[in-house]
């Protein structure tokens, strides 16, 4: 038995409370007899099923990347089909076909008639509206890749696949192969539509004139803000090899008349004058603190008196952790080797330090999809 340190000092009653409550809720003896109390058996079985959810949650990932990746939302679009029928479009052996088709149905993604037939459950019914999901969820076997051994990942995660999927994070421009460059571009643009959406339903640009998206990529956001303010003059900046897809966007959505695009990297070039307000829109994230204190002193110039700076991005609960933004984003980016998720208030602080002033974060209606944050050159 080990002896107590003398020279220790005492823990706090707070620390003792701590000590006592996580003694008592993991001792087995408590919960069996909580079990047998009707209002802390709710409790236990509610605990129980989380922790079971976190058991299993790579199972379920898995499971919602197959029902994706064998295309089941399209297969089921419009009507409930048999395991045979399902069997002949995927290209699955009926009896797997069986398994998939349960346990998707297990996590709502589709549900099993009483004919057994089986269709499209309200998530998974829902999965096609939603603007690059999709997209994403084929994406993310690359994170799955990364993080298949966790110990190895949080003790250095040095080399990972998902560092060499988003070169642009690291500086890289001209050297940048057309095919990667490509993947990235749509991937960013379909997982872009609903941030410009949450964003824009929190922001008046009644009195923007001139709006410059600083890492724009084709032109997603810009589009929408477009769209909702006719007034608005749009500005597109960004590296060279996404202008002809960012032309081709603001033709085909009829702003070319209204639109200009400059090329070049935020990290060695000016950032174009003349805009009253700045967006940058999921890109502090994407970088590391030196990086972003340069970004945003580059921002702070440009921007005339009285300019608006705004930052739309999924965000870290900071004090109180949130499952999208601690759970995920911060994972994610650490696999990224760059960057990370903040909190409103370390991007308050950034801004802070760069000059500006009047810096409000804005609750958003979904959070986990992105965080507000605007500011004043003042």
């Amino acid at each position: 038995m080990a002896l107590a340190d003398p020279d220790a000092p005492r823990p706090s009653l707070k620390d003792r409370l701590y000590a006592w409550r996580t003694a008592l809720i993991g001792s087995r003896t408590f919960q069996k007899r909580a079990a047998r109390l009707p209002i802390a058996k709710a409790v236990a079985r509610k605990d129980g099923e989380a922790l079971f959810d976190l058991v299993a949650g790579f199972v379920h990932s898995q499971v919602l990347m197959a029902f994706v990746q064998f295309d089941l939302p399209h297969h089921l679009a419009t009507q409930p089909r048999t395991l045979s029928d399902l069997a002949q479009r995927t290209g699955l052996p009926e009896p797997r076909l069986q398994r998939l088709a349960q346990a998707a149905s297990a996590l709502g993604l589709m549900t099993r008639q009483a004919d057994n037939r089986f269709a499209l459950g309200r998530l998974g019914a829902a999965l096609p509206g939603i603007p690059g999901l999709q997209q994403m969820i084929r994406h993310h076997d690359v994170l799955y890749r990364d993080l298949s051994d966790p110990v190895a990942f949080f003790r250095d995660g040095s080399d990972t696949e998902l560092a060499q999927f988003w070169p642009y994070v690291f500086g890289a421009t001209g050297g940048v192969d057309p095919g990667v460059a490509a993947t990235y571009s749509e991937l960013m643009a379909d997982s872009q539509t609903l941030v410009a959406e949450e964003a824009l339903a929190h922001l008046d640009l009644s009195q923007t004139q001139t709006l410059l998206d600083v890492g724009g990529g084709t032109g997603v956001f810009l589009t929408a803000a477009g769209h909702a303010n006719p007034h608005l003059n749009l500005h597109l900046f960004d590296l060279p090899q996404v202008v002809d897809p960012a032309t081709a966007r603001f033709q085909r959505e009829g702003l070319a008349d209204r639109a200009t695009i400059t090329g070049g990297s935020f990290r060695t070039d000016a950032l174009p004058s003349g805009a009253d307000t700045i967006s940058l829109v999921r890109v502090l994230y994407d970088h590391a603190d030196e990086t972003v204190a340069a970004l945003l002193k580059k921002v702070h110039d440009a921007l005339p008196q009285n300019g608006r700076l705004i930052v739309a991005e999924p965000m870290s609960g900071g004090a109180k952790p949130s499952r999208a933004g601690d759970a995920y984003f911060g994972i994610y980016c650490m696999a990224m080797q760059t960057g990370r998720a903040r909190s409103a208030a370390e991007i308050t602080d950034h801004l802070d330090a760069a000059g500006f002033t009047r810096i409000k974060a804005v609750k958003t209606s979904r959070p986990f999809v992105t965080g507000l944050v605007h500011a004043r050159k003042v």
